[in-house]
């Protein structure tokens, strides 16, 4: 689900907080040291993305947000801002040039630079809570005859 975000608006909150969960409490972020990215360069996006990235020239940028069930990515167009609300069990990371987060038929790419190294933490943060989402459902296990 991508929507405009540089308004509030209660309907996008509700959405949000129903795919990913709500925010997390402010012990909870001193713990986990920061829930949110530094910004980082996009690359490239997928076809159903452009749309809410720079065209011609510009530079575009986009930011990381944890949620308990997902994250958040926030993606700058000029003034605008759009979020993509991504659950875990949609969530595919790519480590190539640079790193790629994959979901829901899109993708968005992240540029190799120095923005994206300060961010090298952070992702490894991300996969953590990842992983111990996806532990809490028990995958069936194959029994073989």
């Amino acid at each position: 689900m991508i929507f405009n975000s540089t308004y509030t608006s209660k309907k996008n909150l509700e959405a949000t907080t129903e795919l990913v969960g709500k925010r997390f409490s402010f012990l909870e972020r001193l713990k986990l040291n920061g829930i949110g990215s530094k910004r980082m360069m996009i690359e490239k996006v997928s076809l159903n993305l452009r749309q809410y990235v720079n065209t011609i020239a510009d530079i575009s940028y986009a930011n990381i947000e944890l949620r308990p069930n997902g994250i958040l990515i926030h993606i700058n167009k000029g003034l605008q801002t759009f979020t993509w609300v991504l659950p875990y069990y949609q969530l595919v990371i790519y480590k190539t040039n640079g790193s790629s987060i994959h979901g829901q038929g899109k993708f968005i790419n992240f540029k190799q630079n120095m923005l994206l190294n300060e961010n090298r933490n952070f992702f490894k943060k991300m996969m953590d809570l990842k992983i111990k989402y996806d532990a809490n459902f028990e995958s069936p296990t194959m029994t073989v005859y």
